[in-house]
Parts: structure tokens; C-alpha cells; sequence
């Protein structure tokens, strides 16, 4: 959670039913299409200052610089080299990258971490680039409007939704930000990823890249799913959904045995990966959250800047978004969001929950949560679709007098009644910052080292992450088994 408060609310396209005929750059084949290139690039360009309040732009312009170097290299040698191309460097810890139509390439700094070389990243970019070059976004533009559904978010903010990771708790979420539940479209297609997949290994090869390397960028992704099915077994959960890049795509299985089929035609002399001047590019990189986003440290959140903290109940995730803060149950089929208020939003906690929450009955209690003033609010309130729902939430005024809403949601009554004694306990977790969160609230950072005698478990010794070996091994490509040679540069997790 930021400090400042970007909207979610996103501008709709209202696309002409009657479309136009264009000639797909790729293919060759002249498609109907409700966007032509002129479109594309327009709605890119609103889409992109979206992305931008939504996520913020990493703010390390060497970073930004290198990526984009990269970038323009790999479209230069695309089937649509002729647009003015925007690849940027989005500051989340989601291991992600999307693109808009027109142009607008993003990958996450989350993404970067777990990449080992410049031929990674590049297979990463360039998978997206296939996604504009083929027209993807105008494709599943046409084709929504085409099953009647009018007034589309189209490609962007399918992208951006299917970037921030809305999965499970997106029915929760979406009672707190109808638009955003409205505008939710599906992922891109098989056929389309696996072309988008085949573009990407003939733009590396293009620039001197092994196509191969898209196999090692697959195999990290295998590597996330089994990590966290990992971590969700031993913590006695469900391993979880998809949700992230590798939600749109079809299997990491598949994908590997196309992609080595793709590669293979590809045969040169290909240049150095670039290993040495990727670990030199991140070094120094934020790993996970960065501070203005807050810090989640095993089941705290911490966030220095906004002076605030809160726990969540046992087995409960913590779901840290740009513009709130979710607590999420193990089911996942209730949670905790916790938003900071804009200024313009008042003082007056009668009138937050009128104006924000727009109850239909209800009543409210005044209170105090470790010293802060508080406003309980129990009711009911009425959906985009006039159904009745309960309405649970404490309006809560903070430290430097910010307002923040604490809104308990669930998926029905009955599972907002079995959550209800860990969703106060939740609430009652909220405080300012005590002297020893403000210890615990330091960020880490990516570092290198030589990859000493003791191997893994000796860098995990000094290493402030949870599961450290396991997660050394997961950002060194490592995970599967096997060891760096001795003396090898490796990225490590330090403290600020």
C-alpha cells in the first residue's frame, strides 16, 4: 500500500460495432478488427498512465535505462518495428510482464529478481512484444464485442488486471470496486500464448540470443509453482491457484516441449547471455516490497512512512496491494481490506461511511483500537445487481490524522460468520508502530556474492529471508537441485 491512494477506476473503450479490416503484421492475413493501429496506439497511451498510477515506475533510472536498451533492440527486429515502443520497469515484487496494445511493454522488478541473465530477460520482453506485434489485445477486443458485451475495458484493462494477479479473492475485491469486477477479461488463448512464444525465440535469435534461453525463463516459472506448493504444504494449505504470468499462459509442460521444438530451428553463433552484466544491473535491486509499498514480514505489515501495523490471524495471507491492504483466510473466502483515505475523503466518520460505503441500514458504535480513535459500522448494503449484502466495516483515524476504512468482506453470510472472531482479531491488530515493528520494518535488497564452499546453506545462515536456502536456490536457478560452481557469482537477499 502506497502513500499515495491511485484509483483503480479504470476508463472503458467503446469500440464501433462495425470494425474495420486490417492486415495482421505477423500472419500476413487481413482480419477484421475493431481496433486498427491508430486505436492501438491510442489506447495504449491511456492504458499506460493507468499502469503507471497503479503500479509506479521502479525509480532507478539505470534500471529503466538498461531495460529499455533491451527492449528497443528486440523491436527493432519485430515484425512491427515502425511503432514508438515503451518498455518500463513497474515497482511490484509480482513475478509478472504485460504488455498494451500499441507499444507499452512492462515488466515487474519481481520478475527481474528471479531472471539469471540478459538472454532471460529478453525472452521475457520478448514473449510480450510477440503479444503487440500479432495484435493480440485488438483480437480479444474484437472478439468481446463480438459476444455482445458492448462496452469494453479491452486489452487494457484485461492486461492490467490480469498483471495485478485477481484470482480468487477478485469477487471480494470487486464488492469493493464494482468497475474493476465489470471489467474483468479472460486471458489470452493457447494458440495465441504459444505464438506469442514463438515470436519471442525468433526475436532473440534475431538479436544474437539463443532461443533456448525462453526455456530457462520457463523453467524459473516451474520453479515458482513448486516453491509456493511447497510452502502451502508446509503450512497445511492448499496449493495455491495461478496467479500471476503464469495464469494466461498454457502449462509450463507444454510450454517447455513447444518451445524446444520452436528453438530448434534457430541454429548460430550466438553471443554471450549476458550473465555478468545482468547480476551488475540488479544489484542493489529492492527483493520483495519495497518500503513506500510497506513491508510484510512473516504475518506483519509494517509501514514506516504511514507509521501503522497490523497482523494477521494465523494462516491468513497477507495480500499487499498499491491502493489497500488485504488479509486474506485460508479459504479464501474472507478477508480484511485496509484502505488509507484520501484527504478529500474528510474527518468526519459519519460521512466516510456514507459517501464510501453507501449503506442501505445499519448502525454504528464508537471505539478505540490500541489508543486510536475508531468508528464500528454494522449493516447492509446493496450490490451493483440490488442484492442485499452485509456491511461490515471501522473507520479508524490514524497516526499524522490519515483516515483509514477496515472493511471485513466474504464470499457469502456463512463465510463472513465463520471468519468474524479472526476478522476482529485482524482489525484489533491494527496500531502504530512500535519501536520494535519499526526494527523488524527494513527492506531487503539483491546483492551478489562468490558462492562459498558451504553452498547454500552457509549464504542462508546470514540471510534475513524466510525459507532463505530455499529461496536462494529459487532466485539462482537452483531450485531442481544441483550447485553453482564454487567461486561462481550468486544474487543474495541483504538487509537495507
Amino acid at each position: 500500500m502506497k502513500l499515495k491512494l491511485p484509483s483503480l477506476l479504470l476508463a472503458s473503450l467503446l469500440l464501433s460495432a462495425c470494425g474495420t479490416t486490417v492486415v495482421n503484421p505477423v500472419s500476413g492475413r487481413a482480419e477484421r478488427s475493431v481496433m486498427d493501429e491508430s486505436s492501438e496506439i491510442a489506447e495504449g497511451a491511456k492504458g499506460h498512465q493507468q499502469v503507471l498510477q497503479e503500479y509506479g515506475v521502479y525509480n532507478n533510472p539505470a534500471v529503466q535505462s538498461y531495460v529499455n536498451a533491451l527492449g528497443q533492440r528486440l523491436a527493432a527486429q519485430s515484425h512491427r518495428k515502425q511503432l514508438q515502443w515503451h518498455f518500463t520497469v513497474l515497482d511490484t515484487p509480482t513475478i509478472n510482464a504485460f504488455a498494451l496494445p500499441g507499444g507499452y511493454v512492462y515488466v515487474t522488478r519481481g520478475i527481474m529478481a528471479y531472471m539469471d541473465s540478459e538472454a532471460d530477460l529478453a525472452g521475457v520482453i520478448g514473449h510480450e512484444i510477440g503479444h503487440v506485434t500479432a495484435r493480440h489485445g485488438a483480437q480479444r477486443a474484437t472478439s468481446q464485442q463480438n459476444a455482445g458485451l458492448g462496452v469494453l475495458a479491452a486489452s487494457v484493462l484485461g492486461a492490467v488486471l490480469e498483471a495485478k494477479g485477481i484470482s480468487g479473492a477478485g469477487q471480494m475485491a470487486g464488492q469493493m470496486s464494482q468497475t474493476v469486477a465489470a471489467g474483468y477479461i479472460a486471458s489470452y488463448g493457447r494458440d495465441q500464448e504459444l505464438q506469442a512464444d514463438a515470436l519471442g525465440a525468433e526475436y532473440l535469435a534475431r538479436n544474437t540470443f539463443d532461443p533456448r534461453n525462453m526455456i530457462d525463463v520457463i523453467r524459473v516459472l516451474k520453479d515458482q509453482e513448486r516453491f509456493a506448493a511447497d510452502v502451502a504444504r508446509a503450512e497445511g494449505r492448499s496449493a495455491p491457484a495461478q496467479a500471476d504470468w503464469l495464469s494466461s499462459h498454457p502449462s509450463n509442460d507444454q510450454r517447455l516441449n513447444a518451445i524446444t521444438q520452436l528453438a530448434s530451428p534457430h541454429k548460430g553463433n550466438y553471443a554471450d547471455e549476458g550473465r555478468a552484466r545482468y547480476q551488475k544491473v540488479i544489484a542493489g535491486m529492492a527483493f520483495g516490497e519495497s518500503a513506500d509499498q510497506g513491508l510484510s514480514r512473516g504475518r506483519n505489515y509494517f509501514h514506516s512512512a504511514l507509521g501503522i501495523a497490523v497482523t494477521a490471524p494465523a494462516l491468513w495471507q497477507i495480500q499487499n496491494d498499491t491502493d489497500k491492504l488485504g488479509l486474506m483466510s485460508p479459504a479464501g473466502d474472507a478477508a480484511l481490506f485496509v484502505r488509507l483515505l484520501p484527504p478529500k475523503a474528510g474527518k468526519d466518520p459519519a460521512v466516510i461511511i456514507r459517501d464510501l460505503l453507501k449503506p442501505a441500514s445499519g448502525q454504528s458504535q464508537a471505539l478505540s483500537i490500541n489508543g486510536l480513535q475508531a468508528t464500528r459500522f454494522l449493516g447492509t448494503r446493496q450490490d451493483a445487481q440490488g442484492q442485499t449484502q452485509p456491511l461490515a466495516a471501522t473507520v479508524v483515524r490514524g497516526p499524522s490524522d490519515n483516515m483509514y476504512v477496515l472493511q471485513a468482506l466474504a464470499k457469502d453470510a456463512a463465510a463472513l460468520q465463520r471468519a468474524q472472531a479472526a476478522l476482529l482479531e485482524a482489525e484489533g491488530s491494527f496500531r502504530p508502530l512500535s519501536a520494535q515493528d519499526r526494527a523488524a520494518a527494513r527492506p531487503w535488497f539483491i546483492k551478489t556474492a562468490v558462492y562459498p564452499k558451504g553452498g547454500f546453506a552457509e549464504l542462508a545462515r546470514t540471510s534475513p529471508i524466510e525459507r532463505a536456502e530455499q529461496q536462494l536456490r529459487l532466485i539462482n536457478g537452483f531450485y531442481g537441485g544441483g550447485e553453482p560452481k564454487p567461486g561462481q557469482s550468486v544474487k543474495v537477499i541483504e538487509l537495507q
